[in-house]
């Protein structure tokens, strides 16, 4: 399950760095703004995957 979360963050982080370099060419704010919003999105997004599987690695563990 690992493979496509990384595959699907590596997307969003060349999109965002995409709107980033859009937004310094045409100089606008809100595609800087959305490119930063869609890279925290990846990052967040490994940080709970990551969670949840020590979470239900103890949760399993358990039982």
């Amino acid at each position: 399950m690992l493979i496509p979360i990384l595959v699907f963050d590596v997307a969003l982080v060349a999109w965002s760095l995409h709107l980033m370099e859009k937004a310094y060419e045409n100089k606008e704010f809100s595609l800087m703004l959305a490119g930063t919003l869609v890279g925290l999105a990846a990052a967040a997004m490994l940080v709970v995957y990551f969670l949840m599987g020590h979470c239900m690695s103890y949760l399993l563990q358990l039982s």
